[in-house]
């Protein structure tokens, strides 16, 4: 009877710790478009930077939530990229720089690019298997307000439904 109650309480704690690591599988840039060859799907870009305090907000609440972290996980190659990244990044035959902004700070082309240059942290951009921008999202994003934009794009629902169908007809399973 204890050896039963012993491997209970085992197990237990394994699924209790495991429920408590589940985490969005960020990429970078250069590791999304190599998954990319190998399995196409939806891209979701972070764009943030370090000094973006409703980044940091919503990398505590919104992007720890379960029902977010599953949804990103299974329909989504998740990328943080830095809107200020020093390093070169080449795509697609082209190498995007880091600009230097004279008495300002600079910022990174390809997240420029993606924001179609209206460089607002955070910003979600949403790009379809053929790395095509489907939508950028700017601003804090509640965990209640994202999952079913994620849910929308994920799961191809923007090609054949309006939004407000979508949104009004929605189950939401966020916990937060």
């Amino acid at each position: 009877m204890k050896k039963i109650i012993v491997g209970l309480v085992l197990w237990a704690g394994v699924f209790a710790a495991n429920a408590q690591t589940e985490k969005i599988e960020w990429l970078s840039w250069e590791q999304a478009v190599t998954k990319m060859e190998k399995e196409p799907r939806k891209i979701m870009v972070d764009a943030y930077t370090d000094w973006c305090g409703w980044c940091k907000r919503m990398d505590a609440t919104t992007m720890v939530d379960a029902g977010i972290i599953k949804l990103i996980n299974e329909k989504y190659y998740a990328v943080k990229l830095d809107g200020e990244y020093k390093k070169d990044i080449v795509f697609k035959g082209r190498t995007y720089k880091f600009v230097a902004v004279p008495n300002q700070r600079g910022y990174h082309e390809l997240p420029a690019e993606l924001m179609g240059g209206k460089m607002s942290y955070p910003t979600l951009i949403f790009l379809d298997e053929k790395f095509g921008i489907i939508q950028p999202l700017p601003g804090y994003q509640e965990a209640k307000n994202l999952e079913p934009i994620l849910a929308f794009f994920g799961t191809d629902s923007y090609k054949n439904t309006q939004w407000e169908t979508f949104s009004t007809n929605y189950k939401s399973t966020v916990t937060r």
